[in-house]
């Protein structure tokens, strides 16, 4: 036999639910307006997603833009009791929303399925915390996705993304043989990332995620010309990651696992 993609791990929001991803950056925004009069913006709550979330609110005070601004509203950097402050607004919030934010995006479930189909195992990791994948995914169930195991930001104490711990004890639950037979699907940097790290094939999801930013609706409504442009920064910046492969959506993934078993026949490694 030769060797062969045994896994695909997942990202959950932006990749196999939530399109565009705003789940998480609503809630970001929100937290830091509840917990000190903050203002937000949609676009730089995206800046750092991927991480996990008390990670992701340390690198918002560290942001150039952001950080000045906090500086000058309250004289002082982001302290580590200013981020576990915003993190227990946050963490609520997204608990008691996260639900909301569970359709699967258009074609998920139909590339899992064939995945299935193949004997392909299905893993996932995620920026979220246990506390929020403990509801996220009770809904997925519901909706007929449910990977063969989930390990989560705060699970590891090695840490999270972009390091490729989350990754790696996917391997271990899912007991594959080789890492060069995972390929990481995701739609951050920090994802993309992950998967590098954990020297896996990986693929960037460069329309449905959060660097793209658009609801379902706004990406059925762009021409051909709009998403081009879109896709061909979002896709610049996941190459520049290392990304093997980057597609649209999960839609787009099983043309390229035929591509990835090729290429494992002919010796080739991530």
């Amino acid at each position: 036999m030769h060797p062969h993609i045994e896994a695909v791990i997942f990202d959950w929001a932006g990749t196999i639910v939530d399109f565009g991803s705003f789940a998480p950056t609503q809630i970001f925004v929100d937290a830091f307006k509840q917990s000190f009069d903050f203002d937000l913006s949609l676009a730089e709550a995206r800046g750092p997603m991927g991480l996990g979330k008390w990670q992701h609110i340390e690198a918002l005070g560290n942001d150039p833009v952001v950080g000045k601004r906090w500086q000058e509203k309250f004289g002082a950097a982001m302290r580590h009791a200013d981020i576990d402050h915003i993190y227990q607004t946050f963490l609520p919030l997204q608990v008691e929303r996260v639900g909301a934010h569970a359709d699967l995006i258009p074609g998920a479930l139909g590339t899992v399925e064939g995945l299935r189909a193949r004997c392909i195992k299905i893993g996932s990791t995620t920026g979220y915390p246990r506390q929020v994948m403990t509801q996220l995914m009770a809904v997925a169930t519901t909706k007929g996705y449910s990977p063969d195991c989930t390990v989560c930001a705060d699970d590891l104490k090695a840490g999270a993304r972009p390091g490729p711990w989350m990754a790696l004890q996917c391997v271990l639950d899912l007991k594959i043989s080789s890492v060069a037979h995972c390929i990481k699907v995701d739609d951050t940097l920090p994802g993309i990332a992950e998967g590098v790290n954990a020297g896996m094939w990986t693929v960037g999801v460069a329309l449905s995620g959060s660097p793209a930013g658009l609801t379902l609706a706004e990406y059925e409504a762009a021409s051909s010309d709009q998403l081009e442009t879109i896709r061909s920064s979002v896709g610049a910046e996941f190459k520049a990651a290392g990304a093997h492969y980057v597609i649209d959506s999960v839609t787009d993934l099983l043309p390229v696992l035929d591509e990835i078993n090729a290429r494992l026949k002919r010796g080739e490694r991530p």
